[in-house]
Order: structure tokens, then sequence, then C-alpha cells
């Protein structure tokens, strides 16, 4: 299936709630899911709210949205506070090691783990807060500039012994983020190689079933990432409109 389009801009009596891309998303969800002879209950949404109100938020968990994503701290910080209680928070953009200090307790996950001192200052602010949190290693295995992410398998082998060393973060897979520009084809091999990657991760270092996941795909490619095993969607567009 194609990926879903982005919800339309403006306001009319005919635009499509909140609500009712959610239920476009979640139809989307399946389908894709189906098509590649998985179960969609495999697959998580998450809804990434960067830029957008806390009301828009508080819409989507009154829909019943739980788990939403956020690519910086301070402007999470302010929506955690002010939306209801029942939701869920991932962070999903880059984290500087100076900020770890104000995630445990708030975020349950952190998606873009990507060095040692960071994992070391997100284990010493969660140990100190006595809480448990779960933690993606971020690739960038293709060095892309823009972005941030682990760049050589050497890196990402010795990550994952950092994190495993720190008992108050748990290692739960791997994230990534492909080049937009890419084809269907380059898309999907990109996401079945970090698949790979987890798979050998997993067997390599005797990893659990709780090292299983794969956050991948966004609004343009999801569909895709779904069929290569994704098991995190990060959906912003689709469902809260364009941002600014």
């Amino acid at each position: 299936m194609e990926p879903l389009a982005p919800a339309h801009r403006g306001v009319s009596a005919m635009a499509p709630s909140i609500a009712d891309n959610l239920a476009a998303v979640r139809d989307s969800i399946a389908e894709a899911a189906q098509a590649a002879g998985r179960d969609p209950q495999e697959v998580t949404l998450i809804a990434v709210s960067k830029t957008k109100p806390a009301a828009a938020v508080a819409q989507a968990l009154a829909a019943g949205q739980r788990v939403f994503g956020e690519n910086r701290v301070q402007e999470a910080l302010g929506k955690i506070e002010a939306v209801p209680p029942g939701a869920e928070w991932h962070l999903v953009g880059h984290l500087q090691s100076n900020k770890a200090r104000q995630v445990p307790g708030k975020f349950s996950t952190v998606h873009s783990l990507d060095s040692p001192r960071l994992a070391l200052a997100l284990q010493k602010q969660a140990a100190q807060a006595g809480v448990n949190l779960g933690v993606l290693i971020q690739l960038n295995l293709k060095g892309e500039a823009s972005k941030g992410g682990v760049r050589d398998m050497a890196g990402l082998g010795a990550l994952l012994q950092t994190v495993l060393d720190c008992p108050a973060l748990s290692p739960r897979g791997l994230m990534t983020l492909p080049d937009p520009g890419y084809s269907e084809a380059e898309t999907r091999r990109h996401f079945a190689e970090v698949r790979g990657l987890r798979d050998s991760l997993r067997a390599e270092f005797g990893l659990g079933p709780a090292f299983c996941e794969l956050s991948m795909g966004m609004s343009h490619d999801f569909a895709w990432a779904i069929a290569e095993g994704a098991t995190m969607v990060r959906i912003g567009t689709a469902i809260f409109g364009a941002r600014p």
C-alpha cells in the first residue's frame, strides 16, 4: 500500500478532526500489517506532537491515543504538565547529555541514544530518580551529517555494552531515520538492514525478547517500515496536520 497522505491544512466544516486522522492512521497501520502477514497489535503508534499545543495532544488522548513522541525536552515538559493523565511520553529527538536530568520520570523511553556519554548521564539521573528508563539506540550508518546516531558497527557494539552495564537503563531496540529522498526500494532496504542488526545484536549479546523494538517509519513511509518489521511508527503530520 502507499504511505498515508498528510492531513490537509486549513479549517472548514469538512476538515478532518484529530480523531478522524487517528482513525485513518490506525486503519492504514492495520492494513499494512495484514499485508505483511503481521498482527497489527505488534505495531505501536507513537503520535509525534512536536510544535503542536497541549490541546491537540488532549484531543488525541480523548480519541484513545496513549503514546506520544516529542523532539525537545523543554517543549515536552510543559505539555506533560498540561495534558490530562493517561499519556505515555517518548523522547524521539536528539538529547544533549546536559539535559539528561530532565528525562527520567517524565519519559518512559528515549529513542535517540547515540553515545556512551549520554547513556552514562541517563543512568546517573534515572538511578537518582529511582526509575527504569527504556532506551533505543539511534543508527546513522550512512553517516548523514544532519542526523544524530551511531555511525559504525564498532560504536554500536560499544554503546550497547555500555547500556547493558547501566542497571537503570533497559535496552529495547534500535531507531532509524532514513533519508526522505530515498525511493521505496532504498527505504525498505534500509529498514531491512536495521532489522537484521537488531537480530544480530540480540544473538551476539544474548539479549532476551525485551530487545525487540524497531522504531522506524513516519507519515510518508510507515507502511514500508511495517512491511520490514517496524514495531513502533512515529507519525505526526498525518495525525496533527502540517507543522509551521
